[in-house]
């Protein structure tokens, strides 16, 4: 299967995604650092949350109303309100005016627009796609959003302390460009049956929605498997970071000094670029092989590659667990998705979807806990409870794999037929 094979819809999103995070990822992972040195580091963190905590509600909406209203319209929706955020982001950060609450503000309106848009993202894509098409999708789009963020972060690292207008004009254009291809292009891809309800009648039937989602009890395991396993890819920049940068002895590696807080980095930009070179690769292989088997395997090497490195401080340890745990991640991710994919029936993928993007959420939350009690905890035992939380969610991926296989294999006859 080639690039070419695939909808336009789901061409349109690759793009659109790439160019999306290449340039937010020149601004956004360094916005933390302008709200502190505008409000203080104790007001930023609590600005920070307020962000996160505004997301995650409005996800539940957008899952809801695209569910209700259809994709291209909410998505549509998103981008021109994201795009008139981007463009007051950049009026507030010029030679001109300085606005660093409005800025605020602006982020907060960015992460409603992201949060209304994603599911309907999510489930357009499997819209429009059949079960055979999905892992090569889903790999295509995982390489190039790693490839962006990678690159975008570099770039933005040299840029953002003395050309922050100069980024906040690219972004703003490049959200215009989305907008663009979403009117123009982006094809709607599920027209629901239209009712019409007061306001106060849809606030009762987005409970009795997500009510329907927990009553999938195949989707609920599926989804705590997945906030655990993912929890220890966030326990790199967490709990793993502080304990190399306290731990980790100055060691020599060819002609540099290697320090904990370098080695972290050497660590990220391993993965980055071992994710770059085999992730393609990886869902060709994959593909002749079982899901199940793929997600067990990959889940265990992750397991163990972090359980590794969250207590080694040998060198050359680190590096070949980094590439084992990169390679249980690049099969896994394509794999996972694709199950995720056949879970949701038609009428409710955004809610779905919605549910589904509170792994990120919940696996921050688990890797922040741990760095709370790895302060009365040995690095030994906080190694062994970051790994059995790996293997909690390996094995409830492997318990529930027939059943995931029965709901793939029904998705794909009802395709078919």
């Amino acid at each position: 299967m080639k690039f070419r094979d695939f909808h336009l819809n789901i061409k349109i999103r690759i793009v659109e995604s790439f160019i999306s995070r290449f340039v937010g990822s020149m601004i956004f992972p360094f916005m933390a650092i302008y709200l502190a040195n505008h409000f203080g580091t104790k007001m930023a963190g609590v600005l920070l949350l307020v962000n996160v905590l505004v997301g995650i509600g409005v996800s539940f909406i957008g899952g809801y109303f695209s569910d209700q209203f259809g994709r291209r319209k909410i998505m549509l929706l998103a981008e021109v309100v994201r795009f008139s955020a981007f463009f007051t982001m950049m009026i507030c950060n010029s030679p001109w005016i300085q606005a660093p609450f409005i800025t605020f503000l602006m982020m907060t309106v960015h992460s409603v627009c992201w949060a209304l848009a994603g599911p309907a993202n999510q489930a357009m894509l499997i819209d429009v796609s059949t079960p055979d098409q999905r892992k090569l999708m889903y790999s295509i789009m995982y390489w190039a959003n790693n490839l962006s963020i990678a690159v975008g972060g570099i770039i933005g690292a040299f840029l953002y302390q003395d050309h922050l207008f100069e980024l906040f004009i690219g972004l703003s254009v490049v959200a215009g460009i989305v907008v663009l291809l979403v009117a123009l292009f982006i094809q709607e891809s599920y027209t629901p049956v239209t009712v019409r309800l007061k306001a106060a009648q849809h606030a009762g039937r987005i409970f009795t929605n997500y009510k329907r989602v927990l009553q999938d009890r195949l989707f609920v395991l599926f989804v705590v498997a997945g906030v655990l396993v993912m929890s220890m890819e966030f326990q790199l920049t967490n709990y793993i970071g502080i304990r190399l940068s306290e731990e980790f002895p100055s060691q020599r590696l060819l002609w540099w000094e290697i320090d904990g807080v370098k080695m972290m980095g050497f660590l990220r930009s391993e993965n980055t670029i071992l994710v770059a070179l085999i992730a393609l690769f990886a869902a060709r292989v994959s593909g002749r092989l079982k899901d199940r088997s793929v997600l067990v395997t990959s889940c265990f090497l992750f397991t163990v590659g972090y359980g590794a490195i969250s207590f080694s401080n040998n060198i050359w340890i680190l590096f070949i667990m980094m590439i084992i745990l990169t390679v249980g991640e690049v099969f896994r991710v394509p794999v996972e998705q694709s199950y995720m994919a056949a879970i949701p029936p038609d009428d409710a993928r955004s809610s779905y979807m919605a549910f589904n993007n509170l792994k990120f959420n919940l696996g921050m939350l688990i890797s922040s806990l741990t760095v709370t009690i790895s302060a009365f905890l040995s690095t030994m035992l906080m190694a062994l409870i970051i790994t059995f939380v790996g293997f909690a969610g390996t094995l409830l991926y492997y318990l529930i794999a027939p059943k995931l296989d029965v709901r793939k294999g029904k998705a794909e006859l009802k395709h078919v037929s």
